[in-house]
C-alpha cells in the first residue's frame, strides 16, 4: 500500500490520467447498460425483421443507398431523424427499429434520437452496412 501511495504522490500527471481512463471506461460501460439503443449483430438484425417484424432504416445518403441497401429497408436520411421529420415511421413505432448507416457510427446518434421521439424497441447495427456486406448478406439495389 506504501508503494501505491508514494507511487501516486511521486507522479501526479500519470495518476490523474489512471483515473480518467478508469472513470471513463466505467462511464462508457454503466452507460451503455442502461442505455434503451442496443447495438446487434446481422444475426439478430435478421431475427428481428423475420420473427417480430422489425423495420430496418437506413440513414445513408441517397447516393449510398442507391447503390445497395438491406432488402426491404426504409431510407431515412440522418437529416431527417435529427430535425424529427419521422411521419414516414410513425406507423411503425410499436415494432423493432433497427439504424443502419455505413460504418456503424453515426447510426448510434440517429437510434437515440428515434428512441427519444418515442419509438420503443430502437437498435443500431454494429458495424453497419459494412458488417452486412462481410458477412456475405445480400444487398438490393
Amino acid at each position: 500500500m506504501e508503494q501505491y501511495v508514494e507511487f501516486l504522490t511521486s507522479h501526479p500527471m500519470l495518476s490523474m490520467a489512471w483515473l480518467a481512463i478508469a472513470t471513463l471506461l466505467i462511464f462508457t460501460s454503466v452507460k451503455s447498460r442502461f442505455s434503451s439503443v442496443k447495438p446487434i449483430s446481422t444475426q439478430e438484425l435478421t431475427l428481428l425483421v423475420n420473427r417480430e417484424d422489425g423495420v430496418v432504416v437506413d440513414i445513408r445518403a441517397d447516393k449510398e443507398f442507391r447503390k445497395g441497401h438491406i432488402f426491404g429497408s426504409k431510407h431515412v436520411t440522418a437529416e431527417k431523424i435529427n430535425g424529427n421529420d419521422l411521419v414516414s415511421l410513425e406507423k411503425y413505432k410499436d415494432k423493432p427499429i433497427i439504424v443502419v448507416c455505413a460504418a456503424g457510427m453515426t447510426a448510434v446518434k440517429a437510434a437515440n434520437q428515434l428512441a427519444k421521439a418515442g419509438f420503443e424497441k430502437v437498435s443500431y447495427l454494429k458495424g453497419g452496412l459494412s458488417a452486412w456486406q462481410s458477412a456475405n448478406l445480400p444487398v438490393s439495389k
